[in-house]
């Protein structure tokens, strides 16, 4: 489906052949900390302030695109230092002097320059499709695919204390217009687990749709026992029970009658194939984890193949710039039955003039070239840390 803005794929082409080359002069690496409304805990960590690397492309002509990325220590590996240090060292050096419209060229200079990294990789990316938007004056989603929906509706990630925080929580959000919520899991007893999602199922009735992630922090014998009494929680599935590697857990895990997704074991589309063998039902897609945009729709298209439910989601927490290519991409894959996870909602202060807001239960897609969202520089320079 094509809109006002969007041309077909050979226009576009034309596009990039009438202006001639787009020469980037400068690549920054920006370290961020972000501070979240409240504490987020899940298995493992506790997370108050978000750590995130910025990358600003400036082409000769004086336009700027941006790319984000969060550190994830415990899922990528990439630590803050880290993502600074290969988008200063090792990526920006290939970018300077060449031409930001060749992207598909310089990703694979940059990957045979960088391994692994993906989320150094992801927010160049993001950041090169950005400024190549807003010098065509296009879409992102229209320079990686098509339209096939204008908005979505994301979730509400529930992790607090106690069950009748969460249910206040989650009622104070519904008010607001969230209307699937995911609980994270992992963290406590497992018959605190277990009874805080029959609790908040009670609560918030038969018909809203509930899910559970215990981001790998389940052994197998409590991921079966919280299955086994979650029943009546009705749950649409549950994310990554158990650690990445143990394939072999999930593949007894997956004989159980609540589909069982995965995020934290995927990295790689050889990674979804695996879990599909395994019995996994659903990947949650995520952008640092794949390396970009580029990737994660080809994850999408291969879950397609797969007859696997998909997730698009972003890292606790990102600001409406990685939310911004977060909608991109889930308006762009074949579907996204098991929701979208926007985080940018968590934070105290978000980095754009405008973030992105949710209206009728829903984030629309951004109209603007590029992303579709302007960056505040003077709020990055309050938050940018050394």
């Amino acid at each position: 489906m094509l809109t006002k803005t969007t041309k077909p794929r050979a226009a576009q082409s034309e596009d990039v052949r009438e202006r001639g080359p787009l020469i980037i002069r400068r690549v920054d690496a920006i370290a961020v900390a972000l501070p979240l409304k409240a504490p987020m805990t899940m298995s493992g960590i506790t997370i108050a302030t978000a750590e995130n690397l910025l990358v600003r492309i400036e082409a000769a002509g004086g336009a700027v695109g941006w790319g984000e990325a969060a550190s994830a220590p415990t899922m990528t590996g990439d630590t803050l230092g880290g993502l600074v240090a290969a988008v200063r060292d090792h990526l920006a050096p290939l970018l300077v002097g060449q031409d930001a419209l060749a992207r598909e060229p310089l990703q694979r200079t940059m990957a045979r320059a960088l391994i692994g990294n993906t989320g150094a990789h992801s927010a160049v990316e993001m950041a090169l499709l950005d400024l190549a938007g807003r010098v065509l004056n296009r879409r992102l989603i229209d320079l990686i695919g098509s339209e096939r929906r204008s908005a979505v509706r994301p979730m509400w990630l529930l992790g607090s204390p106690t069950p009748d925080q969460d249910i206040e929580e989650a009622r104070t959000r519904q008010a607001e217009g969230f209307h699937l919520f995911k609980l994270k899991i992992g963290v406590k007893p497992i018959e605190k687990e277990i009874a805080a999602a029959l609790a908040i199922r009670q609560a918030l009735g038969p018909k809203m749709p509930l899910c559970a992630d215990a981001n790998g922090g389940l052994t197998l014998a409590h991921a079966r026992r919280y299955v086994e009494h979650t029943r009546a929680a009705n749950l649409m599935f549950l994310e990554q029970p158990l650690p990445p590697d143990d394939l072999a857990g999930l593949k007894a895990l997956a004989r159980s009658r609540l589909p069982i997704g995965v995020d934290e074991g995927i990295h790689a589309l050889a990674d979804i194939a695996a879990h599909a063998r395994a019995g996994a039902r659903g990947v949650s897609l995520k952008l640092i984890k794949l390396g970009g945009l580029t990737a994660a729709l080809g994850a999408a298209r291969l879950c397609q193949r797969l007859r696997l439910k998909v997730n698009v989601a972003a890292k606790i927490a990102e600001s409406s710039l990685a939310s911004a290519a977060a909608i991109h991409l889930a308006c762009a894959v074949p579907s996204v039955e098991w929701g979208v996870s926007l985080t940018h909602f968590y934070l105290a202060e978000d980095l754009v003039r405008r973030p992105l807001a949710l209206r009728d239960g829903q984030v629309r897609l951004p109209e603007g070239p590029g992303l579709g969202v302007e960056i505040d520089e003077a709020v990055v320079a309050r938050f940018r840390v050394d």
